[in-house]
């Protein structure tokens, strides 16, 4: 929001999704770390949880020297200081055609203030047509986003890449900071493709990549359980176990209390077993061969995976994702929401959008695992593919075009109902502004100043 309102509308997309770019620059660099000190079981976790308080303190400090934006000083009456940060931020002394727009909205703004009393703004946002259609794509971007999966994806790379079959836990770290830098480098993407091919276009393309690689993830994962290696050894000691009677590795993999104990060859796998395990400590079995945390030659535990010759689909899908989510649906939600609010509820709107996408960001990561369990790996990338589709052609209803405009005239794309006629023309904007031609006529035709009728014809 504090970039928005700081930036001019050329770059203003570009700005501020480049905050979003940051965010994934810092997720990357977290799992740099993760990385570095995964090895250490004592106390890496240390490491990665103390240095985390750096960045927040490098950013508390830069908050000291930040000033406000200079609609908020105009707001509270603050106008030289309003025209020194202006003048400061653009960088000129001659602001004075942006510096009287500003003024001009916040006094709009305040007599609007003054006529709607004192009931709350979110319920004066619900009771506005307009500001309520803009708060509906707000809300509905950030829901979207997280039903699309991108914070599973980001949360349980590394769970995600062990669940492809990969089997070193340090390998497995590594490779989910690759994820992270694949993130961060198509963000940047996004960055350049802002303010040339819009906001709109660029939503709708990623977010139907994104869909088209969780329907890759989906089939990749049930390819791996289709071809699950099978047991063919049935260990003395575990004989009287539940695990005994899974016959493949997939069938006992879903089971929590077992794992599977295998000789690792380099084109296939042999005397394998499925052997019981705890829940609180499934990285060695509790009986048999693989009840150790140092296994002789070949031999492999695996309670979490099993070996397949499609674990490389699962990886594929998982860059693709990035790649195509990164760009629009990553920064697009922050950016568009710091854009459609009017002054008076920009911060409102804002809130309840953050809100919004931190619930569903908490119901989504909260369920992956419950849902990898109950609906099966594929069966939960299919249900993101299918949420993601869903919200495809709701955003391809509901979503304009904010490129290029001032805030202040982002907020006449709303004044429009969604469902006139001129909506289903097929317009790659479906909710038109007024044509400026038209504003200039209205206002030329009429009376001149001694109260004659203009002589100035229609320009039809």
């Amino acid at each position: 929001m504090y970039l928005a309102e700081c930036s001019p509308s050329y770059a203003r997309g570009s700005l501020v999704s480049t905050n979003i770019a940051m965010v994934a620059f810092g997720q990357f660099m977290a799992n740099v770390v993760d990385g570095i000190f995964g090895g250490d079981s004592k106390n890496g976790w240390r490491y990665m949880l103390g240095l985390g308080a750096v960045p927040a303190g490098v950013q508390f400090l830069g908050f000291l020297f930040m000033p406000e934006s200079p609609r908020w000083l105009v707001s509270v009456g603050r106008e030289e200081k309003a025209r020194r940060v202006l003048q400061s931020m653009r960088g000129a002394l001659d602001i004075e055609e942006e510096y009287d727009h500003i003024k001009e909205t916040c006094r709009e703004l305040q007599l609007e203030e003054e006529s709607r009393g004192k009931t709350p703004i979110i319920i004066q946002m619900l009771q506005i047509p307009s500001v309520r259609r803009s708060l509906l794509v707000g809300c509905s971007l950030q829901v979207i986003q997280q039903v699309a999966g991108i914070n599973t994806v980001m949360y349980y790379s590394a769970t995600i890449i062990r669940m492809s079959g990969v089997k070193s836990d340090e390998a497995a770290i590594w490779l989910s900071a690759v994820t992270a830098a694949v993130n961060f480098l198509f963000t940047l993407v996004g960055l350049y493709l802002v303010e040339r091919i819009g906001r709109r276009p660029l939503t709708l393309v990623s977010l139907m990549g994104a869909i088209v690689s969780l329907a890759w993830l989906a089939v990749g994962f049930h390819l791996s359980a289709l071809n699950t290696p099978p047991i063919d050894v049935i260990e003395h000691v575990a004989q009287t176990s539940n695990c005994a009677r899974y016959r493949t590795c997939n069938a006992c993999r879903q089971d929590l209390e077992c794992g599977y104990c295998y000789v690792d060859m380099p084109d296939f796998v042999i005397n394998s077993s499925c052997l019981p395990t705890s829940y609180d400590n499934p990285w060695t079995s509790t009986l048999g061969r693989c009840n150790s945390s140092s296994l002789p030659g070949n031999l492999t535990w695996a309670y979490d995976y099993c070996p397949t010759p499609y674990s490389w689909m699962p990886m594929v899908g998982l860059v693709l994702y990035l790649i195509s989510f990164a760009p629009g649906m990553g920064p697009m939600p922050w950016t568009i929401n710091s854009e459609i609010y009017p002054l008076w509820a920009r911060s409102t709107g804002n809130a309840a959008s953050t809100f919004t996408n931190w619930t569903f960001n908490l119901a989504v990561s909260m369920s992956f695992i419950s849902l990898t369990e109950s609906l099966t790996r594929y069966g939960t990338f299919w249900l993101y593919a299918c949420l993601a589709f869903a919200g495809a052609i709701l955003l391809a209803l509901i979503l304009p075009e904010t490129k290029g405009r001032t805030l202040e005239e982002v907020e006449g794309l709303f004044a429009r109902s969604w469902f006139t006629k001129s909506w289903f023309a097929g317009s790659a904007d479906p909710i038109q502004t007024i044509n400026p031609q038209t504003i200039q006529y209205v206002h030329i035709r009429g009376l001149n100043r001694d109260g004659r009728e203009s002589e100035l014809d229609s320009p039809e």
